[in-house]
């Protein structure tokens, strides 16, 4: 397995982790409002990159738009207003836990499901459990834990079938464009007066860059080259960068149960992200390097149709026997 991916995806989480102090600052700004702006600027942070490299970004068609909204109503809108709203019933560590179990979910939901993939989501999130620890929580904020759960797997899952078409960097664009719309539109209605100090341009400037334009891109590309299940297991790396993070920010050193739990993460991404079958790998990145192929051709001003679809297998033909 190309260890590229990997490290994209592992990078994509630590920004996710380190962001968690930065969302701390937020807490008294207007969340909706700040959260357009953020997804507005990652959005022409991406398109910039995309016009520099000359990648082209192709308009969504049919059922993409569904996907897209998809992963834009749950990931996107949906998670963060969960976190919001469940902060208020549950603690923070009790939210944390329900999107560690996250890496379950995906590799039971993959299109290839692999016992041992399994087996180290599970010693994934539970690592991540005690990185996190336990808190206390009523039936209202389990309800929305619960919630955050499905949102957080939704934004992996639902971009799975765009990819395809729409490569790590269209599927972060579209994604982005349509987030600040609903940002906005809602933040227009609920965020009144709008009041943004310094500070709350500073870290939404933060989460722009490198929180969405960056991460959003790392992480696609790691779903796309080694699929929705492994990718899954470096979800556990996102809470570990946060207690760093925090550490790095003048507060006080991880417990030992702390330490504990980021060596059984350590242990389960090693299960997991082990050396795979040439087949496996393939079909569940579904053929990614025809379809990439096809899109350089494309790129590169080659008059060429070329259809691959994303989970097809090529007929085999069968020759005569030789006598």
């Amino acid at each position: 397995m190309n260890r590229l991916p990997t490290l994209a995806g592992a990078a994509g989480m630590t920004f996710v982790g380190g962001s968690v102090a930065v969302s701390g600052a937020l807490a008294d700004a207007p969340v909706l409002t700040v959260q357009a702006l953020r997804y507005a600027v990652a959005c022409l942070l991406l398109l910039g990159f995309a016009r520099l490299t000359g990648r082209r970004v192709v308009r969504p068609r049919g059922a993409e738009w569904l996907w897209l909204a998809g992963v834009v109503l749950t990931g996107m809108f949906g998670f963060n207003l969960a976190l919001v709203l469940g902060a208020r019933h549950a603690e923070p560590a009790v939210l944390g836990v329900a999107v560690a179990c996250v890496p379950v979910l995906l590799a039971v939901a993959g299109p290839v499901r692999e016992g041992r993939v399994v087996l180290a989501a599970l010693v994934v999130t539970g690592g991540a459990a005690l990185v996190q620890g336990f808190g206390r929580a009523d039936g209202v904020g389990l309800l929305w834990a619960l919630v955050t759960f499905a949102c957080e797997a939704g934004f992996t899952l639902l971009a799975v079938p765009v990819l395809g078409r729409h490569g790590p960097l269209g599927v972060s664009v579209h994604a982005t464009w349509m987030a600040a719309a609903l940002f906005g539109f809602v933040g227009f209605i609920h965020d009144r007066p709008v009041v943004i100090s310094a500070d709350d341009l500073l870290a939404g400037a933060y989460l722009a860059v490198g929180v969405t334009a960056v991460a959003f891109v790392l992480w696609y590309t790691c779903v796309s080259r080694i699929g929705s299940a492994r990718a899954g297991l470096l979800t556990g790396i996102a809470p570990i960068a946060a207690a760093a993070t925090g550490v790095a920010l003048g507060g006080p050193m991880p417990s030992p149960l702390v330490w504990i739990g980021v060596s059984v993460v350590a242990g389960g991404l090693a299960l997991g992200l082990r050396q795979v079958s040439r087949v496996a790998a393939e079909d569940e990145r579904g053929d990614v390097d025809l379809r990439d192929a096809a899109v350089d051709l494309a790129q590169d001003g080659q008059h060429l149709a070329l259809v691959v679809p994303v989970h097809a297998t090529p007929p085999v033909r069968r020759l005569p026997d030789e006598t």
